[in-house]
């Protein structure tokens, strides 16, 4: 008999790490003849990004790249008209908020100018 490698394992650990996530927690003292002189206290969050999302360790890194990804977007696309703050909130409360001011900006845009 040979000794064989599971490949499974790999996977279940990566399917774990991503659905449950771990936090690594280490504290790091650098000292010279006894004497401490640097302190670092690490903390690392290794999960996906749904479930960071799910306990807000991501939230203000997520709403940062919806603002930067809408704004690239508007800019390449050139129909950003209006100084109006960006949209935040449920993706479905953006969708909504999007096809209502579309719907007004169309009928705006049909009646031409007064």
């Amino acid at each position: 008999m040979r000794p064989r490698k599971d490949e499974e394992t790999l996977v279940d650990v990566l399917d774990v790490l991503l659905r449950d996530g771990a936090i690594l927690r280490a504290d790091v003292i650098v000292s010279v003849a006894d004497i401490p002189l640097v302190g670092i206290k690490l903390t690392a969050a290794i999960a996906g990004m749904r479930t960071m999302q799910e306990y807000g360790l991501f939230e203000e890194w997520d709403l940062e790249h919806r603002r930067t990804a809408i704004t690239r977007r508007h800019r390449g696309k050139g129909r950003r008209k209006s100084k109006k703050p960006l949209e935040t909130g449920t993706d479905e409360q953006v969708a909504l908020e999007r096809s209502e001011s579309g719907s007004r900006e169309e009928t705006e845009e049909r009646s031409g100018p007064d």
